[in-house]
């Protein structure tokens, strides 16, 4: 070869080999350089490896993925399928890397399967069904974790339940405040219970509805006028109805027959005081002249529904799914078949206030190796991103948004897409899981009648106060339990006899209330009073 071949093929050799060169330093740097190696390119792109990561929308401040390694978790829970293969299982692994093995069982069997699980001493890592006090034992002997312990890690329970609701922790945690379950927030409906009324007999007869308890009276008087054969108001509740209808006379509450008296600001037993008086005059009058069923109080679901569906009765206190059910029912016999929510009865004109902090579950987490995983995920459940996937699902995905509210355009051929269907098929809505429902859920789909009882009494704003959520210590609880079981049912009794017997009267009543006192009335609101004076103590 002569040399200025061989000065050739020696140049040719180092090419290539800066070729390679540039090539391997491609491929390590990404596919982004190698695709524009122009001196120009843009080079300040992380590595796929520190990409953005998926964005789930508000985690009220946690980070996801929730743990940097596979994790496993137990979580109990009620469900009438097995959860395991369903879509949400592997939605909450892909989210927050945490592989949730939900121990499905159906309400039937759960507080059963519960208390032989807690009797292995073998806890879930996630749990509910337990009765607060009892949570609050294990809490104390360190089996169950102390969340408020964990708060600096949890920035949707602080915020919810320790910032926005500060009362939460007085009401439902220890003499120091600690909480041992977990609050649902934001659950409850508006308006869910109330007065029902037959619009179309009303219309027909012209009979206004009413605005107050005397109107309410002059109308079931009109009914019977035009239905001699009728008893136009009608109940299935049994000996409930007493507290139902106790919110309209300012003596109703969550833990009635005690109920709290905001002008007072004391705590009082609601079936001795004269409101009670008045509200059983006033059924008492109903019954007397042929306006109450008198099988108000043993009327069956099936009976009332036969009167409520005919020309029978008119009119009741009932859910209001019932407004739709009935005519669902009847409407192929009388289309024109139209009950509607009516208005409150009673001085007060209000309806019972639903709380939007729920405690009935008492969700606990285990304390074990997995305390702070559990938390971080009941914590993510608590926020709005892990509310909607919880009870809606992954949009685009599961679900689309129409006019704000979810469609499931896999379940077209489903009639009624509620939270049952949607547990069934994905997993969502799980009792014991859904912490914080987002409000685009179809639970909050209501119909035109029932949106219609949601707007008439938000717009009113008739409500009664909410009682405090007081906070009992273990001997409060032995001594309640012992004096209201007994003071109810007697209460009960009483106003059933004074409601049904014509012969009872003012004597009666006077009767009633001491011996009321001789079985502790007295005692049992000494011992509500006392715990609200804890609970403003440390509201101050």
């Amino acid at each position: 070869m002569s040399k200025k071949g061989l000065v050739l093929a020696v140049a040719i050799a180092m090419l290539m080999t800066l070729l390679a060169a540039c090539a391997g330093k491609g491929e390590e740097q990404g596919a982004s350089n190698s695709a524009n190696p122009s001196p120009s390119a843009d080079t300040s792109a992380p590595p796929a490896s520190e990409a953005a990561a998926p964005d789930y929308g508000d985690t009220g401040g946690l980070t996801l993925p929730l743990v940097d390694k596979p994790t496993t978790i137990t979580w109990m829970v009620v469900s009438e399928n097995p959860v395991a293969d369903k879509f949400i299982v592997k939605e909450i692994e892909k989210r927050t890397g945490i592989h949730v093995d939900f121990q499905s069982y159906s309400k039937a069997t759960f507080q059963e399967k519960l208390r032989v699980t807690l009797g292995s001493g073998k806890l879930p890592d996630i749990f509910h069904g337990l009765p607060l006090a009892e949570v609050k034992k294990l809490g104390k002997q360190k089996a169950v974790a102390a969340i408020t312990d964990y708060a600096d890690q949890l920035p949707n329970f602080t915020k919810l339940y320790l910032e926005e609701n500060s009362w939460v922790k007085q009401s439902y945690g220890d003499e120091q405040s600690t909480m041992y379950t977990w609050p649902i927030y934001n659950m409850n409906r508006d308006v869910n219970h109330g007065f029902l009324y037959r619009k179309d007999i009303f219309d027909q007869h012209h009979i206004p509805l009413w605005t107050n308890t005397e109107e309410f009276y002059q109308a079931l008087k009109a009914l019977k006028e035009h239905y001699p054969q009728s008893y136009p108001l009608a109940s299935k509740t049994t000996a409930n109805l007493f507290k139902d209808y106790a919110y309209g006379w300012g003596i109703g509450g969550e833990s009635y027959p005690m109920y709290y008296d905001e002008a007072a600001a004391e705590w009082k037993f609601a079936p001795i005081q004269p409101a009670n008086k008045e509200m059983i005059d006033f059924l008492k009058k109903l019954l007397n002249e042929g306006l109450l069923d008198p099988e108000f109080l043993t009327d069956t679901s099936d009976s009332w529904t036969s009167k409520m569906t005919t020309d029978k009765a008119f009119v009741t206190f009932d859910w209001i799914g019932r407004l739709d059910l009935f005519y669902n029912q009847i409407s192929s016999k009388n289309p024109s078949y139209d009950l509607r929510y009516g208005n409150p009865v009673g001085p007060t004109g209000n309806i019972r206030t639903l709380s939007p902090i729920n405690n009935e579950l008492n969700i606990a987490v285990a304390n074990n190796a997995n305390t702070e995983i559990a938390l971080k995920l009941l914590d993510y459940m608590s926020s709005p991103s892990g509310g909607t996937l919880m009870s809606m699902g992954v949009e685009g995905e599961v679900f689309t948004l129409e006019h704000d509210k979810a469609v499931y355009p896999e379940l077209t051929d489903v009639p009624l897409v509620d939270i049952n269907v949607l547990a069934n098929e994905y997993g969502l809505w799980l009792e014991g899981a859904t912490l914080r429902p987002d409000r685009r859920s179809v639970y909050y789909n209501f119909t035109e009648k029932e949106q219609e009882a949601q707007d008439t009494m938000l717009a009113a704003q008739s409500f009664e106060p909410l009682d405090p959520v007081l906070n009992f210590t273990d001997a409060e609880t032995a001594e309640i339990v012992e004096l209201q079981t007994m003071l109810q049912k007697a209460a009960e009794e009483f106003n059933a006899n004074y409601v049904l017997d014509p012969a009872y009267g003012d004597a009666d009543w006077e009767e009633w209330k001491e011996y009321a006192e001789k079985l502790g009335a007295s005692k049992l609101a000494a011992v509500y009073n006392e715990a609200q004076k804890r609970y403003g103590a440390a509201s101050k």
